[in-house]
């Protein structure tokens, strides 16, 4: 297999998943196989074979911006790249619709954060928090 056919499915799988998140929150399979942590598990474990299999292949490092464009010169590296990526953004996306629904805020309101979370990680988890501080009108909670 090669690292662009492991990208595509990967890839494909991450969309469907948001899909859940977003349209079915509540649904059975959605709470089985996106709330539980099973695609993020799987992308995870495609991610570990990657490392395993290729980490070290390439040149580069952390240690600078220059290094670590270096890694990303190398297929393998940056399909494990942004397979982490998939991974770790559903996560989040997972958490923001577990966490609104334990502290009782409508999923039509945690939407734009979802859809930022999927196309920007970061931003769209500070809109997650912003929402639930603003539902909330707490800034912190002893639950994360």
């Amino acid at each position: 297999m090669t690292a662009d056919r492991v990208f595509q499915i990967c890839n494909s799988i991450a969309p469907l998943a948001w899909i859940l998140l977003v349209f079915f929150p509540r649904w059975k399979w959605t709470k089985i196989i996106i709330l539980q942590g099973i695609v993020p598990l799987i992308l995870g474990l495609v991610y570990l074979s990657l490392i395993v299999l290729f980490f070290g292949e390439g040149e580069g490092d952390f240690n600078s911006l220059n290094g670590v464009m270096k890694l990303f010169t190398n297929p393998w590296t940056v399909t494990a790249g942004w397979i982490h990526y998939l991974a770790f953004d559903l996560f989040i996306g997972s958490w923001e619709v577990s966490n609104s629904k334990k502290l009782g805020i409508k999923h039509y309101l945690i939407v734009p954060a979802l859809l930022l979370t999927f196309f920007f990680g970061p931003i769209g988890l500070l809109l997650y928090f912003l929402i639930r501080a603003i539902k909330t009108k707490k800034l912190l909670h002893e639950n994360f």
